[in-house]
């Protein structure tokens, strides 16, 4: 039941994005901002951990998932570091998504580029 969950949460965060697109005169770049300012909000009035825990990476993995993970590293370096954490704890957590996607277009580039030579 939790696939089908994440499938219809995910999906759903999807087709929002994709009627924007279609049906208005926002540049994807607007979208993108939107979609993380609005994880970011959700997060900090605590209502979208519940979301992630209903349908877990339907809800974590899109775009808006990328501000909730921003919300938690900020609480936790600020509770750790104090008022510094406030201006480090976004970007450490950050950190390790932005690095992780980079790892993962380079594997996905030498795969494309290794079967199209051979």
């Amino acid at each position: 039941m939790q696939y089908i969950y994440a499938f219809l949460i995910g999906g759903t965060i999807c087709l929002v994005g994709q009627l924007l697109i279609d049906k208005t005169m926002l540049t994807p770049a607007k979208i993108l901002t939107g979609f993380v300012v609005a994880g970011v909000l959700l997060s900090a009035l605590g209502l979208y951990q519940p979301l992630i825990d209903f349908a877990g990476e339907g809800a974590a993995a899109p775009i808006c998932g990328f501000g909730n993970l921003m919300v938690r590293g900020m609480k936790d370096a600020l509770r750790e570091d104090g008022a510094l954490g406030i201006l480090t704890g976004a970007l450490k957590s950050a950190a390790g998504g932005i690095g992780s996607t980079i790892v993962l277009s380079l594997i996905c580039g030498v795969i494309g580029r290794t079967k199209g030579k051979i």
